[in-house]
């Protein structure tokens, strides 16, 4: 089953995105699955903050594990809604998700 997310990149333009839930991503897979430019140079293990982005819609999230909190606390552009996409795994309830990218 796939939801409907958005993911706004750098230069502020919205992609509605067709996630699937039944393939065990995350948002940080999802984008790169798009082409849209998030590095995650560490593989998703919460490890460089290169995924980074901001929750912008109102959505239960997982909790932050300690590892992505202590990435984030040494993060450039840390926002209240700072969050590690490769954290964020896909599902249903994520329906209607709208994040931003963070700077590089």
């Amino acid at each position: 089953m796939d939801v409907k997310i958005t993911v706004i990149d750098r230069e502020g333009v919205a992609h509605p995105l067709d996630a699937p839930t039944d393939m065990a991503m995350n948002i940080m897979e999802v984008c790169k699955a798009f082409e849209l430019p998030v590095d995650g140079i560490c593989g998703g293990m919460a490890m460089c903050a290169s995924c980074q982005l901001y929750v912008l819609s109102d959505h239960e999230l997982v909790e932050k594990s300690p590892d992505e909190e202590a990435m984030l606390s040494e993060a450039l552009h840390v926002k209240e809604n700072s969050r590690l996409g490769c954290q964020i795994p896909m599902n249903e309830k994520l329906e209607g998700l709208k994040v931003e990218l963070a700077p590089e």
